[in-house]
């Protein structure tokens, strides 16, 4: 075998080897999990609700600005294999079909990949319900983020708007946990 055709060979098995991992980017440090155990991934279609705001004027806090876009809460469903297996809301919460659920609190932050995409999170689980699938989550990784930010001033005080978004949701245990 000449040393071109080793070459290719190589870059073929590399090319098969990620294709088959589904490697992507790499986590980002800050919402790393490093002695985490994976559960479960979700994949989760919803939107961002947002309403319209006035903005208190931050040295004087009786005195407010223009009405702005300010995030109220999520909505989506919970999806794997094509198959809806749960909600994601408000709380932030995710319920599993099993009746599993968990309550998250954001613990870190990373921008999306657009301006446009809400962030990467990584959030600690800070309440559980039911027993199941998310039953020993410790950590909830927010990735692969799509859409769903809404910025600016806005007309309306009280007005609301969804923003379509997707993300995968990473459920997570600590490894010394079974």
């Amino acid at each position: 075998m000449t040393f071109m055709s080793k070459v290719q060979l190589k870059i073929v098995w590399v090319a098969i080897v990620l294709s088959a991992t589904g490697a992507s980017a790499e986590m980002p440090t800050a919402i790393g999990v490093s002695d985490g155990t994976v559960l479960l991934t979700v994949h989760a279609e919803g939107a961002q609700i947002y309403e319209c705001k006035p903005m208190p004027v931050e040295k004087s806090p009786s005195h407010v600005g223009a009405p702005t876009w300010q995030f109220r809460e999520p909505i989506a469903t919970l999806i794997v294999d094509g198959k809806s297996i749960g909600r994601h809301y408000a709380g932030p919460n995710w319920d599993h079909i099993d009746g599993s659920g968990v309550t998250g609190k954001a613990a870190a932050s990373v921008p999306g990949a657009t301006p446009d995409d809400i962030p990467w999170l990584k959030l600690d689980v800070v309440d559980h319900r039911g027993d199941g699938f998310l039953s020993s989550a410790t950590t909830v990784q927010r990735i692969n983020t799509r859409g769903g930010v809404l910025q600016g001033q806005c007309d309306s005080a009280g007005a609301y708007r969804s923003v379509p978004y997707s993300a995968d949701y990473v459920f997570l245990r600590k490894r010394s946990q079974r």
